[in-house]
This record gives C-alpha cells, structure tokens and sequence, in this order.
C-alpha cells in the first residue's frame, strides 16, 4: 500500500501519562495513545516517531512526531484533515493541533536540530489551585537578578554533565556537551518562567538546571557554586525541580547535509530526553 509522511505536532497534558514513549505501565502512554488512535483510523498498526522522550508529568505545547499513513481518498486526501480525524479517537489529555505532509525522509528526531522548553514556578506562599500539576510551588522569596546572573553562567557551549540524570547502564551519551542558546526569565509575579532553548538537552538536563538556578536565587547557593559545577569542579547537581512545570514547546528541524557525518546533539542522544 502506498502512503505519505506526514509531520504531527502534538500538545498534550502529561499528569495522566506515564511519559512519551511506549512501556510496561499501568498508566498510558503519549505515543501509545497515538498509536491506537491511528490503528482505528487506518485499520493496521501505525509507528509514531517522536522528536524525543518526555518524563511521567511533563507537558507539551509543541511535541513533533511523524507517521506514515495510506492515501486515502475523501477529506483525508488532505493532510491538514488528519489532525481532527485523529483526534476525534485521543483522550482528552493529548490533542494533534497540525498535520501536513512532508518529505518521505523526514525524521521528527534525525532532524531535529533544537528545541525550546519552558519550566513554569508558582513563587508565593500558597499555589494557586488551577496551577496544580502545572507549575514548581517555590514557597520562599526568589531573586530575579541573582536568577538571571546564574543564567548568563550557564548560557554558551559548555559540558552540561554535572547537570543530567544518569538514565542507567546502555544509555550514556556519547557526549555531554550541549549548547545553550537563551534562557528568558519572565513571567509576572507570582508566575515566574524560564524558557531554555538549546542545540540539544541531556536526560533531565532542564529540571536540573531550573533546580540549580532556583538555589542561587534563594541565596542557598551562589555563583561560585554554578562556576564550580559546571566547571566539573564540585560534585554533580542534584537539586531537580518536580516534572509539574516542565513545557516542550516547540522542536527545530532543518534537512541534514548529507556531505558530513557529524549528527546532531539530538540524533547522538537518541531523542534529546531533556524532561
């Protein structure tokens, strides 16, 4: 049977999923509830191809995945008709807010060249009750101009391995170094958000970051500590913010040039598992 490519992004509420990818859990999954969906649609088995993992409570504005769907005639000759076909047969909790097609070598992770996450901290004494789930409650005072010196320290190319989580035995990166790009400190109080964009982000690479600045804008830590640590000069940063506030919103894709070998920070990693 004949089919086409199309690229899916996908937003979705990540309280009710055990996370992204497919696994032995009770609790469903994000690509497993892709797939189902697809398998109804097209009356056989349809793999999705995410841009990379997600964690159990991590949400998505701009998740990018690709399938391979049959030519199908009617309204689901256009590709722009197959979000809604799909996501009449989603839960609630994950919608495809665009589908289009695309070239049959798209790969929503071997092209991938950045993403952008946003972390979400409710800084007051009491979280509000809509924000459950959706933001770090960081009850004590935070300083924004201390927050953002700390960002500045963490801003370039640099070897990001004292801020990852080890993710076991057969999954170590082949390298740890990643390039920040920006990280934006806005928000209006009590809201505070940090949005990191980068070439690539190593397993829990943003919680443990956000955790860290969170620490120097508390005066638990200083500066010299952030120096230190990323320097590799003190021990591995353990302070991880909670899953609750983590957005991927949205993930880059260029073609790759096929006259070099070198892959991406994402192809390396095997998903970017920034969550």
């Amino acid at each position: 049977m004949k089919t086409r490519r199309l690229r899916l992004t996908i937003a979705y509420d990540g309280r009710p999923f055990a996370g992204w990818q497919i696994q032995d859990s009770v609790k469903p999954t994000v690509q497993g509830c892709l797939e189902a969906a697809l398998q109804d649609l097209c009356g056989r088995r349809i793999d999705v191809q995410g841009s990379g993992r997600t964690d159990a409570g991590v949400h998505a504005l701009g998740q990018v995945a690709h399938v391979d769907v049959p030519l199908l005639g009617g309204s689901l000759s256009r590709a722009e008709r197959w979000a809604q076909a799909i996501n009449v047969r989603l839960p609630e909790g994950v919608r495809v807010t665009a589908s289009r097609a695309v070239a049959a070598d798209f790969h929503a992770r071997f092209w991938a060249i950045g993403k952008t996450y946003r972390y979400r901290i409710w800084n007051a004494p009491w979280l509000h009750p809509l924000e459950l789930g959706r933001a770090w409650h960081v009850p004590y005072a935070l300083d924004r101009a201390r927050l953002r010196a700390a960002a500045e320290i963490l801003l370039g190319r640099h070897d990001f391995a004292h801020f990852a989580a080890n993710r076991g035995a057969g999954f170590e990166p082949r390298s740890t170094v990643r390039t920040l790009r920006r990280i934006k400190v806005g928000g209006r109080a009590p809201l505070l958000t940090l949005e990191f964009e980068g070439d690539g982000f190593l397993y829990r690479m943003v919680r443990l970051l956000t955790g860290a600045l969170v620490r120097v804008a508390s005066g638990r830590d200083d500066l010299s500590w952030l120096r230190g640590t990323l320097a590799r000069e003190l021990r591995k940063n353990h302070h991880q913010a909670v899953a609750d506030g983590l957005y991927l919103v949205r993930v880059q894709h260029a073609r790759p040039d096929r006259s070099t070998t070198a892959a991406s920070p994402l192809t390396r990693d095997e998903g970017d598992p920034g969550g």
